[in-house]
């Protein structure tokens, strides 16, 4: 046999063996976070449920799921466990500090194109652009309608249908 023949079935176990690398690697980090679990820690289970745990054994979890709602879960069933920020912002609607987000976060994005001054003084000293709109006051005023001024202006439009041919 040729080694021509044989490389299509080297390339094929190669990519098996890099698959099941990465498979066997996710789940010993999945082990790792679920041996992370702690009584306290906000979790979601693969069901999509967010409960905080209450007691972790050996192959189980209980949860608490809700005021007198005491859960007992597989550690396999947790999806993640959360961080203390995370599960209050998703349950609780608790953000967490938001000062430090205000100075990252502008309310408008002039500060962002600013070389020095401050937003006031670099609006007043804009002028006012003209953007080629007039006021009907400034048009001068005609007898015939704006409608008609138009349609002799601007050039017919025609469907593609052309007479010289």
């Amino acid at each position: 046999m040729s080694l021509l023949t044989l490389l299509p079935f080297i390339v094929l176990i190669g990519a098996m063996f890099l698959m099941t690398r990465s498979a066997k690697k996710k789940q010993q980090q999945a082990v790792e976070m679920r041996n992370q679990m702690q009584p306290g820690s906000g979790v979601r289970t693969i069901g999509g449920m967010y409960a905080t745990v209450k007691e972790v054994n050996e192959d189980t979890v209980l949860v608490d799921a809700g005021p007198g709602v005491e859960l007992l879960f597989a550690k396999n069933s947790i999806g993640a466990v959360l961080t203390d920020d995370e599960y209050n912002r998703i349950v609780h609607g608790i953000e967490h500090d938001l000062k430090s987000d205000a100075d990252l976060v502008p309310g408008d994005a002039s500060s962002l194109t600013e070389t020095g001054d401050s937003a006031a003084d670099a609006t007043a000293d804009d002028k006012a652009v003209d953007l080629g709109k007039k006021d009907a006051a400034d048009e001068p005023a005609d007898d015939a309608p704006a409608g008609e001024a138009k349609t002799d202006e601007e050039p017919k439009k025609t469907d593609g249908d052309s007479e010289a041919k």
